[in-house]
Formats: C-alpha cells, structure tokens, sequence
C-alpha cells in the first residue's frame, strides 16, 4: 500500500498545451498534404523518417514502461505515467502507415524487380508486398496488444491498489521483451534497409534499438522535467531522479556510438562490394559533410553535454540536450534514407518540415488528452513512495 505522506493532487494541464499540439498537427498536416501534391516520391521518402521516428516514440516508450516492471526499478515510478501517455501514441501510426502503402511501388524498387536481378529474386520470398503488409499490419498489433494490456492493469492498480497487478506486468513484460527486439529489428529491415535491397547489414536492427531507445527516453526527459519543475507530479521529488535519467540518455549515446562504429568497421574490414556501396553513397558530394555531422550531432555533442555528473541534475541542461538528441534521432533517419532518394546532394525545402511538425503536435495531442483522462502519477503503485524517497 501506498504510504499517506504521499501528496498528489491532479492539476489539469494549461490549455494552450492543447493549442499548440493542434496548431502544430494542423500546420504540419497541410505541408504533408502539399507535399504529396507537389512531389509524391520524396514526400513518401521523408514519411519513412517520420514513421520511423514516431515508432521509436510509441515503442521506445513502451520499451521503458516494461523495462521498469522487469527490473524493479524504484527511481521512475513517479515518471512512469510519461512513458505510459507517450505509448499510446501507438494508435496514430497507422496515420503514417498508410500513405506509405498506397506508395509502396514507388518507394521499394525490389517491388518490381528486373529479371535479370538475381538478388532481389533469391529475396522475393521477404521482399514481396503482401507479405510487407502482413508484417506491418502483425508488428502494429504486437505493439497495440501488449500496451493495451500493461497499461489497463497499471491504471487500475490507481483504483484497486492491487500489488497483483504489478506482478501481472511483470509477467507480461518479460514476454513483451523478445517480441519487441524481434519488431523492432525488423520494422528496421523493413523500412530502412529495404530502401536499398542489394545492401545488408546484420547490426541495423540493433542500430536502430539503440536510436529509438534514446530518442524514446529523450522525449520522455522533456516532459519529465517540465511537469515537475511546473509542479504537476508528487512533491518530494529529488534531482537524484533526473541523475538516473540522465544517466540512462547518457549511457544510450554510447551505446549507439558502439553500434555504429561497429557496423561501419565490420563493413570496412570486410570491404564486400554488396556492403561497403552504401557508405560510399554517403561519402559523395555534400554528403560527407552530413555524414561527419552525424558523429557531432548524435554522439560529440550529447557526450560532452552530458558527461559531468552535475549536468546530469541539472533541469535546464537535460532539457535542453534532450531536445538535441530527439534532433539528433530525426538527423539520424534523415542520413539513413535520403541517400536513396538523391544521391548528388541534401534535399532540404518546405517539404522535409511537415513530417516533423506533424509529428510533435501528435505527441503534444496525445499526451494532453491522456493526461487529462488519467493521473500523471500510478498512484497505486506499490513503489511510489520509495521512488519519490529515491536517493543516489
């Protein structure tokens, strides 16, 4: 049971929360809508990065959700209810999936392959349209099913304070787990590595889980902070908290600088024709610059940003580097897929704005209409108090 020196009282969030989510929805809606007009293909390409992205939201933040109940871990029980909200941004995919499918023959060229491709032939048994669907539609109601479930019993447990419940999510987080890892790297294969057939790389799978994990705890950082500076969480919170956050980000920046070290090395080593085209692509033209930008961006900086313990603590510091590396994350996908779509240079123009904004005022929407249907807070878990006790 939760002890009485709990003090949680819900505070509706301001309204301009809802205006700005709808304003940025609106507006980014428009320049998608614009932009299928005007250029259909590379408007279907950057779909793929927002896509992507969005899945690294919902699923990185389900991710969390599960990893907290398998591990027993008493420091984000207060945050949790974030995690939660921002999984539930799991329903608007299908938003992003289906402009995709409508355009799945002008995207993937191994759907329509040359007969003398032998390749893209001994592929054909993965790499056919029916079966893409399938695996689209099958992932999404992996992802939907188990948030339906782990999230149903930890809102309950605010009503019955069963300690069940917990166990309950304990046992199906352990079963969520290999499933994700199996989602995820395909949703990877799928949708990012599928863009260019004849390549292939066995550690893309886990070059996208470690973005998505990072770019899932970021976003969740922000919010984190901006509530409780703003008072909306339990009282009693200490910075000891936001040192384990930080932490976490920290820890998943080196991480995913590993990955793609790793990836690039065991590539260059083996200098395989089939292989090493793809990094050459991005070592073309105005690419390379974009390419060394990436090691700046999504490790250099977050690195330095967060090295020190104090920068760690630091509210205004988390926040402000959790926002880079959500940047970092959608910079990320942008050097993974455009590539494809023109080799000679960056495209950048109106075009490449409206997946992002679009995006953002989803997430905004979404977390305002859960978190004014629900407490911020699982205030019936047994592990509040000492997660709000929680000390380094």
């Amino acid at each position: 049971m939760i002890s009485s020196s709990v003090e949680y009282q819900k505070k509706e969030l301001p309204s301009k929360v809802q205006t700005i989510g709808l304003g940025l929805l609106l507006v980014g809606l428009l320049i998608v809508v614009l932009g299928y007009l005007v250029n259909p293909e590379r408007s279907a390409y950057n779909n793929i990065i927002g896509l992507t992205f969005l899945i690294s939201i919902a699923v990185g933040s389900l991710f969390f959700v599960a990893i907290e109940f398998l591990s027993g871990a008493v420091w984000s029980t207060p945050f949790r209810r974030v995690g939660e909200f921002l999984s539930s941004t799991v329903w608007v995919l299908p938003l992003l999936f289906i402009p995709l499918l409508l355009n799945v023959n002008t995207i993937f060229h191994w759907t329509h392959p040359a007969p003398a491709d032998k390749t893209l032939i001994d592929k054909a048994p993965y790499l056919n349209v029916n079966f893409f669907i399938i695996r689209v539609i099958v992932f999404w109601l992996v992802w939907l099913l188990f948030y339906y479930l782990i999230i149903k019993n930890s809102r309950k447990q605010d009503q019955t304070k069963d300690q069940y419940l917990t166990k309950k999510n304990i046992k199906l987080s352990a079963i969520f787990m290999p499933l994700f890892a199996i989602t995820i790297s395909f949703t990877a294969i799928d949708w990012l590595m599928s863009i260019e057939p004849h390549w292939f790389s066995t550690i893309l799978g886990v070059y996208y889980f470690s973005g998505t994990i990072l770019a899932a705890l970021a976003v969740g950082a922000i919010f984190i902070v901006l509530l409780n500076e703003r008072g909306f969480f339990v009282k009693g919170i200490h910075t000891d908290s936001y040192y384990s956050l930080g932490a976490l980000i920290f820890a998943f920046t080196n991480f995913w600088a590993y990955i793609a070290f790793s990836q690039f090395l065991l590539i260059w080593y083996a200098n395989l024709p089939e292989e090493t085209f793809w990094f050459l692509a991005r070592w073309e033209g105005n690419w390379k610059f974009f390419s060394v930008g990436l090691i700046i961006v999504h490790f250099l900086v977050p690195y330095v940003g967060l090295l020190s313990q104090p920068s760690k603590m630091n509210p205004k510091r988390l926040l402000f580097m959790s926002g880079w590396i959500l940047f970092a994350h959608y910079y990320d996908l942008y050097w993974l897929v455009m590539p494809n779509f023109f080799k000679e240079g960056i495209p950048f123009s109106w075009i490449e704005l409206g997946f992002p904004i679009l995006i953002a005022g989803l997430i905004i929407l979404v977390f305002y209409y859960q978190a004014k249907k629900n407490n911020l807070v699982p205030i019936g878990d047994p592990k509040l108090k000492r997660g709000i006790d929680f000390r380094l």
